[in-house]
């Protein structure tokens, strides 16, 4: 079990242009491709690894569900409510292996996390919010490590999942062994 590398920030701010622009301008991130999550982003690159990714807080009703965590306090403003000056960071992501030890010592620990398959990627996700500063955690696992321990995401490209795990397994699409 392990932490690999940091894979990427998300930003939420009234501005994601100006912030987009900002750092590609100033700091020599290049803009590139990113998944279709139903709200816009931008993800910023250095090479071929996507590192910032950028977006604007409160855009949606979709969009405040999809960046929840299951411990999120009801009525708490977790996006900044995008006031100038309050761009913030909204989760820190991990990139990791061997989710089974991850899983035991969350649950050890008591830390409330649901399970994503990431849009259109190999990618199994867990989502948590630290609860000191209130940064959410993205860890994210070769998606061969959860078929293997049979687990279940709560949310997959279609949506809120409530198909069971047989079904969930057999509509992904094919790992391809560079993901190994």
């Amino acid at each position: 079990m392990g932490l690999r590398f940091l894979e990427h920030l998300l930003i939420l701010t009234h501005d994601p242009e100006g912030t987009r622009d900002w750092f590609i301008d100033n700091l020599g991130f290049r803009e590139g491709y990113h998944p279709e999550f139903g709200f816009p982003v931008y993800w910023l690159y250095i090479g071929d690894q996507d590192v910032i990714h950028i977006g604007k807080a409160r855009f949606s009703d979709h969009q405040d569900i999809y960046l929840q965590t299951p411990n999120d306090v009801q009525g708490t403003d977790y996006s900044a409510g995008g006031a100038p000056g309050s761009g913030r960071i909204d989760h820190l992501c991990l990139n990791c292996e061997g989710i089974e030890e991850f899983i035991e010592r969350l649950t050890r620990n008591s830390v409330e996390f649901n399970e994503r398959k990431a849009h259109n990627s190999n990618l199994y996700q867990l989502f948590m919010r630290e609860p000191i500063n209130g940064i959410k955690v993205e860890l994210n696992f070769a998606w061969h490590e959860a078929v293997r321990i049979g687990r279940v995401p709560a949310w997959t490209d279609a949506g809120s999942n409530d198909r069971p795990v047989a079904e969930v397994m057999t509509d992904q699409p094919p790992i391809p062994a560079s993901s190994f």
